[in-house]
């Protein structure tokens, strides 16, 4: 049971990266990508049928921490604090500007939220960066510190980015796409630049956890027996309306959504 649970928090750590990183790079570049209201509706538009589905990798993630792993869960709460609380609130603002977006009273609000999004965007993936760089070296009980801490946030948050650029352009159409060609460019297949950012991504927790050891925190073998066969079956849940949801929204977005 415990090679089982590290395996679940390893997928659902690793799939949070690589499909959240998505609509988080592609928020951070919102600025870039659409530059008046009617383009950055349609950019938000790429991501927005993606982004609450991808948000459930991260609350399973927190799940399986306080249930399989209480001892890592609370190491990182106490230790990580300042670097979870920019994390939190980088999500719930980028969220506001999403659900609100449509919702306000003429242009300034449009790019009140807009603003939000991206200023949101950014802090996750900032956040997400300078906890790596505690993780990596082995201590969850404090924030990593100094020019490598800096270094590894700002890396971090590039590779964010740079896969919410090849997102974009597999997503967009009309001029913001141009945008997203003119970074990416057009040597290779469309897909060959998300998939490599996927891979970079989807290894940093892996890595981080290899560091870590987190085998050394896991719960007593009941708590596993009766959680972790729970677990596996609303993973399989979880994983087919994923695969449902990117099936169906598959096609290059047109026109904005309700956003």
């Amino acid at each position: 049971m415990d090679t089982l649970a590290l395996a679940l928090l390893a997928f659902f750590v690793s799939g949070w990266f690589v499909l959240a990183g998505a609509d988080i790079g592609t928020g951070m570049l919102l600025p870039y990508l659409g530059r008046d209201s009617g383009e950055r509706r349609l950019v938000i538009a790429s991501f927005a049928p993606f982004f609450l589905g991808n948000e459930v990798w991260l609350v399973a993630t927190a799940g399986l921490l306080a249930g399989c792993f209480p001892e890592l869960e609370g190491a990182l709460l106490t230790g990580q604090f300042p670097v979870l609380l920019p994390l939190l609130a980088g999500w719930i603002v980028r969220d506001l500007g999403l659900w609100t977006r449509g919702r306000g009273p003429g242009r300034r609000w449009r790019a009140l939220c807009d603003g939000a999004v991206t200023a949101g965007s950014w802090s996750l993936a900032l956040s997400a960066g300078w906890l790596l760089a505690a993780l990596l070296t082995g201590r969850p009980y404090e924030p990593a510190g100094g020019p490598v801490a800096v270094l590894t946030a700002l890396a971090v948050a590039a590779l964010f980015a740079a896969h919410g650029l090849g997102f974009a352009s597999l997503r967009l159409t009309g001029v913001p796409y141009e945008r997203t060609r003119r970074l990416v460019g057009r040597a290779g297949r469309p897909w060959h630049p998300f998939a490599l950012t996927a891979v970079l991504l989807g290894g940093l927790p892996l890595a981080a956890g290899g560091t870590l050891a987190p085998g050394s925190y896991t719960a007593d073998p009941a708590t596993l027996r009766l959680l972790v066969p729970a677990v596996l079956a609303v993973t399989a849940g979880t994983v087919a309306v994923q695969a449902w949801i990117w099936r169906l929204f598959r096609h290059r977005v047109t026109g904005p959504s309700y956003l």
